[in-house]
C-alpha cells in the first residue's frame, strides 16, 4: 500500500510545551496521534513542506544531516526555547528529492544550515515523539504560485512508493489580525469550501479549483497571505488523482475558529 498524504493544521507556536494549552488543543493533539496508526507501516523518512519556510526563485531542501531547532515564534515562555526534535536529517533523501525536483524542472538547491521550524517539529513531536524517523524539509517559494506548488507534489510523489511519508504543514485559516476575534464566520466559510472541494467534489475538479482559491468565500479573510494554504497544493499535487478525507475537524480552535487537515489517499 502507498504511503498516504497529508496537509495538517499545526495549530499555534509551541503549543505542545505549555501546560496551560492542552484543553485548547485536545482536538488536534488526537487527531496529529492517530495519523500513524492511520499508515500501513511506520515511515522510513518524513518530507516536511512547512508553512514557515520560504525561498526566492525556486526551491530549498534542507541538506543538514543533523538539522538544529529554528524558533521561529515570538513572545512564549522561555523553556519553550530550549525544546529539542533531534530527528536526523538524510543525505540520500536529500539527493533523491533534488534529483525528483531536477528532472521535474523546478529549480531547487541544498541549504545545510537550515534547522527545523514550529511547522516542522511541533506536529512531528506529537505524532513521532522519539524523534526517530529521519525529517527533511522543503521550503516554499515565495511567490505563492498555486501551479508551481502542486508541480512540487507531482514532482514528490514517487517516494510514497518508497515508504516515505509526505506532509504539508500550515493552517487551513491564517488571519492573526482576527483570529482571537472576528474570525468565526471567514473562517467557516472558507473551511466550508475546502470540504466541498477538496473531499465531497471531483477528485478530477480540485487541483483546478484550488488554483482558483482566492474566488472561494472569505479567501482573503482566511488566508491574507498564502503561506499557510500553499502546503495543501504540495499534499494535492502529490495525491493528485486519489481521494481526501477530512481527519480533523473543529470550530473551536483559537476560541472560535473552524479549522481541518486532510489524508489524501
Amino acid at each position: 500500500m502507498t504511503m498516504p498524504v497529508y496537509y495538517i493544521s499545526h495549530g499555534g507556536g509551541p503549543w505542545p510545551w505549555m501546560p496551560e494549552a492542552a484543553e485548547r488543543y485536545a482536538i488536534l493533539t488526537a487527531a496529529l496521534q492517530d495519523i500513524p496508526n492511520q499508515l500501513p507501516r511506520k515511515p522510513k523518512a518524513i518530507v516536511m513542506v512547512s508553512a514557515h519556510w520560504e525561498a526566492d526563485g525556486g526551491f530549498l531542501i534542507m541538506g543538514n544531516p543533523k538539522p538544529p531547532m529554528y524558533y521561529d515564534y515570538y513572545n512564549f515562555p522561555p523553556h519553550t526555547y530550549e525544546v529539542q526534535y533531534p530527528a536526523p536529517g538524510s543525505p540520500e533523501l536529500v539527493k533523491q528529492i533534488a534529483a525528483l525536483l531536477d528532472r521535474a524542472g523546478l529549480a531547487c538547491a541544498i541549504d545545510s544550515e537550515r534547522g527545523f521550524d514550529h511547522g516542522t517539529f511541533v506536529p512531528l513531536a506529537i505524532m513521532y515523539p522519539d524523534a526517530d524517523i529521519p525529517v527533511v524539509q522543503v521550503s516554499l517559494e515565495t511567490h505563492f504560485d498555486p501551479e508551481l506548488h502542486l508541480a512540487l507534489g507531482r514532482a514528490l510523489a514517487p517516494l510514497r512508493n518508497e515508504d516515505i511519508l509526505i506532509i504539508g504543514s500550515g493552517l487551513s485559516y491564517h488571519n492573526l489580525r482576527e483570529i482571537r476575534t472576528i474570525g468565526s464566520e471567514p473562517s467557516a466559510q472558507f473551511d466550508a469550501w475546502l470540504q466541498q472541494v477538496v473531499v465531497e467534489g471531483p477528485v478530477a475538479e480540485r487541483s483546478n479549483a484550488l488554483k482558483q482559491w482566492e474566488s472561494a468565500p472569505a479567501a482573503r479573510r482566511a488566508h491574507p497571505r498564502e503561506d499557510h494554504l500553499l502546503p495543501l497544493m504540495v499534499a494535492v499535487g502529490a495525491a493528485e488523482n486519489e481521494a481526501a478525507t477530512c481527519v480533523h475537524h473543529e470550530v473551536t480552535a483559537f476560541a472560535n475558529i473552524t479549522a481541518s487537515s486532510f489524508r489524501f489517499g
